[in-house]
């Protein structure tokens, strides 16, 4: 009696993808390719922005009464106006090194110019809500300060946003221009100052680069890009299928 042999088409595969199986993957290979593209141009625009920050640096303007809008975002500019003390806001959910606190937002008067906030930099949180920093201010009737023009913090979210509140100092939480400018009452320029780190009348001064590095964007892009390919190698593999076995 002769062995029997196996069957032609043992141990062969073929390629037999589902037809939902196929769409589940492009969908998420075309969505894993979009969120790439769109870290990517992140990474872009956070390189560019580093890149007005550097050259903000190269000098001090002379800013006078002339519109922050008019100077390039992150520039430095010398001005001069009054401290207003007695009005001044506590930005609240600020960090330095780790440690929680607030950053001291004080406006500065300015002739023939709307009002312009000075950050005075970082100050350590109490331990308790009831106790606030103290902020006092004692500044002459005219001074000149330096600084960056920056925008107001943001949350990246509406979540943690907190109006002004309480007597002055207020406290407030990833506030806007609008809040603030009711708050006190007059018209605020649209832009803060990051008060020099050698500047008079500050705190903590560490001001970071803004964002995330661009270089971060990039790595997050290329592991989207990555998780697109997996999706359709898996895809590949996992479409192929035992043959239909023939005597």
């Amino acid at each position: 009696m002769q062995p029997r042999r196996p069957p032609v088409n043992a141990g062969r595969r073929s390629f037999a993808p589902t037809p939902g199986f196929t769409l589940a993957a492009l969908a998420i290979a075309a969505l894993c390719v979009r969120l790439g593209f769109w870290q990517w141009h992140r990474g872009e625009n956070r390189q560019a922005e580093w890149a007005r920050y550097a050259a903000g640096t190269a000098q001090v303007r002379d800013l006078g009464s002339g519109d922050v809008m008019q100077q390039p975002l992150f520039q430095r500019v010398r001005l001069t106006g009054a401290l207003d003390g007695a009005h001044q806001f506590l930005l609240d959910n600020r960090s330095w090194q780790g440690r929680p606190g607030y950053e001291v937002l004080t406006p500065l008067a300015r002739a023939g110019a709307a009002t312009l906030l000075v950050d005075r930099g970082w100050l350590p949180f109490s331990g308790s809500r009831a106790q606030l920093p103290d902020v006092a201010l004692t500044a002459p009737a005219s001074l000149t300060l330096s600084g960056r023009l920056a925008l107001l913090p943001s949350p990246g979210l509406a979540l943690g946003r907190a109006p002004p509140a309480g007597p002055w100092p207020k406290v407030t939480s990833f506030p806007d221009m609008a809040q603030l400018s009711a708050a006190l009452g007059a018209p605020l320029a649209p832009r803060i100052l990051l008060l020099d780190p050698d500047a008079p009348f500050g705190y903590t001064r560490d001001w970071p680069m803004p964002g995330l590095s661009p270089l971060r964007h990039f790595s997050y892009a290329i592991q989207w890009w990555s998780f697109a390919l997996l999706a359709l190698v898996v895809w590949g593999v996992t479409s192929r299928r035992p043959a239909s076995l023939t005597p």
